[in-house]
């Protein structure tokens, strides 16, 4: 699957009908030092609402981990672990097949608003993107990066299109520009093309920007399910 990827992305930059990346390597060493620093004075400061919101979800739903690790797509198609809060039942994924057919967004994605497979306190970490949080992890890692598209699903990365594959030549983020311009009210085709956007015109100011209009729509977000 990785190394499928890893070709597919490779073959669309060497024929040059890719899009153009910023990779300047001062833009990239100081990209990554705000990913370092960021990601450590956020784990830090939100210490306290970790454990909070562990001891909610084991309480809730005592058989399952209060992490969840989940298989995605990064970089050139290297595929590797992101970590979000626990906030479905803990068979959620043995249930998923039989829910396909509700989906309620377009192209290769599965989003549906009321999952029964969520819990009490999964719906509110969910609306506020609290379960998001343990990215940081996968930041400090160099997985992911605060800003960038979001990693895929290796199932859903089976469907893309060569164009659709350009989103997984930068490192994917925990935000991004499709995140602060609709997100779920947002098709497939919609999120690509806002992605790319981004990948073109990535820059450290334009990366403050979003995190900055991340932190002001994060709570209360009617998009996020």
């Amino acid at each position: 699957m990785a190394n499928l990827a890893n070709q597919d992305v490779a073959y669309i930059t060497k024929q040059g009908t890719s899009i153009s990346v910023n990779d300047n390597k001062l833009y990239l060493i100081t990209k990554r030092m705000i990913d370092i620093i960021g990601a450590s004075c956020g784990i830090i400061i939100l210490s306290f609402l970790f454990i909070i919101i562990a001891l909610l979800i084991k309480i809730e739903d005592p058989k399952g981990t209060v992490f969840f690790s989940q298989k995605r797509v990064g970089l050139n198609g290297k595929e590797f672990k992101m970590f979000k809060f626990r906030s479905m039942v803990f068979n959620a994924e043995e249930k998923l097949q039989e829910l396909l057919k509700y989906n309620e967004v377009s192209g290769a994605m599965f989003k549906m608003k009321d999952d029964p497979r969520i819990t009490k306190i999964g719906k509110f970490i969910r609306k506020t993107s609290i379960d998001e949080l343990p990215q940081l992890f996968n930041v400090l890692k160099g997985d992911m990066s605060l800003v960038g598209p979001r990693p895929p699903l290796p199932r859903e990365v089976v469907e893309y299109t060569d164009h659709d594959k350009q989103r997984l030549i930068v490192t994917p983020g925990c935000t991004g520009l499709w995140q602060v311009s609709g997100r779920n009210s947002l098709g497939f085709e919609e999120m690509v093309e806002l992605d790319l956007q981004y990948i073109q015109d990535r820059s450290i100011l334009f990366d403050i920007k979003i995190i900055i209009k991340t932190v002001l729509v994060l709570f209360g977000s009617k998009d996020a399910f």
